[in-house]
């Protein structure tokens, strides 16, 4: 976890700086709510409806939805969308893209199948991961997050990959890799199924079925969303004082219908507010997910070694597989940190240079 949240600074165009300010600050956001082990609530300022905390669905749905639509309704009302483009041929990858595709798709699978397999990390730090690490060895790092062609398949077949492989520690250990994992496994105990090393001897209709349901769900999702791209994007040529409009209907919607709280309406707004800040001032919006996400599961799983290690921090050190994450962790920070540096003093440079010249 604290390897993924390392990674997470570097996933967005703004400086590592700003990017671990905002994991800083998702890990903020989560701890608010009833602390697990006291049961006290914390930074609930006497409000009942923060004893729960914020919902995830809610920040999601306010930082990128709210927060898109703040700082789009001006620019995107006049645009024109062409719809033409979004026919079959004009889709198809060109030579060029699968020349620059199939090693960052190597890699992407790589990591995914890494991570995917690590119980309690899961597709959305392996996607976090490959797009880090893609950026790290790409020659052309400033053009990510314009539609480079390496920035778009690394993530996904890491998230791909690790959906997969997130499947053995929730079958062979009955730890899940993931959220989603979770509730399968909860559905698995629920019909008599206990997950465990002896899972496929004694249920392999069960697990073959499983593997089978991979290649099917994939050639499904072709079938069905192949075929519709002309559909979504006709959809944005509907003028847009009249689509963001809907949109802001059906994200309220969607955030009530999750805990059916009120509250988590005016939450979406309020992170709406802040996401539309954030872009004002270039500050990432995933890295703050991201350490939402893991904030608490960190606290948890921190105190939990601390009882079990009497309270020595050193310990968790000296255990093989958590000292060597950590370490490696503690080396991508350095780093990243080197690279925020050595590029500010390049700048640095070019702007004496200029100045010499003029």
């Amino acid at each position: 976890m604290v390897l993924g949240l390392v990674a997470a600074s570097t996933i967005a165009n703004a400086s590592p700086s700003k990017g671990l300010s905002m994991v800083v600050l998702g890990m903020l956001i989560a701890t608010v709510g009833i602390d697990s082990q006291s049961g006290v609530g914390r930074f609930t300022f006497g409000s009942l409806s923060l004893l729960e905390g914020f919902g995830i669905s809610a920040m999601a749905m306010g930082l990128f939805g709210i927060g898109e639509i703040l700082t789009s309704v001006g620019a995107e009302r006049n645009a024109k969308i062409d719809a033409t483009s979004a026919q079959m041929k004009n889709m198809m990858p060109t030579r060029d893209d699968w020349s620059r595709s199939w090693k960052p798709a190597i890699r992407g699978s790589s990591i995914g199948a890494f991570f995917g397999a690590l119980p309690g990390t899961g597709p959305s730090i392996a996607a976090f991961m490959a797009y880090a690490v893609e950026k790290r060895v790409s020659k052309t790092p400033e053009k990510f997050g314009t539609g480079m062609v390496e920035g778009i398949v690394a993530p996904e077949t890491a998230n791909n990959s690790a959906d997969q492989t997130a499947f053995i520690p929730t079958l062979t250990l009955g730890i899940p890799g993931s959220a989603t994992m979770a509730l399968m496994l909860g559905a698995l105990m629920v019909h008599g199924i206990q997950p465990g090393p002896t899972l496929i001897a004694e249920q392999p209709a069960l697990f073959w079925g499983l593997v089978m349901s991979f290649w099917i769900g994939n050639l499904i999702l072709l079938v069905l969303n192949l075929p519709l791209i002309g559909l979504w994007v006709r959809l944005l040529l509907i003028p847009y004082h009249y689509l963001y409009p809907a949109i802001l209907v059906f994200v309220c919607i969607g955030a009530y219908s999750v805990r059916a709280n009120p509250a988590d309406v005016f939450m979406v707004l309020g992170f709406g507010v802040m996401g539309y800040l954030m872009r004002l001032g270039n500050m990432p919006a995933a890295p703050l997910l991201l350490g939402f996400v893991l904030g608490l599961l960190i606290e948890a799983q921190f105190r939990r070694a601390m009882v079990l290690a009497r309270g020595d921090f050193g310990d968790i050190l000296t255990r093989p597989i958590a000292g060597t994450v950590l370490a490696i962790s503690g080396l991508m920070l350095v780093w990243t940190l080197y690279g925020a540096l050595r590029h500010l003093s390049r700048n640095r440079r070019g702007n004496d240079r200029m100045i010499m010249d003029e």
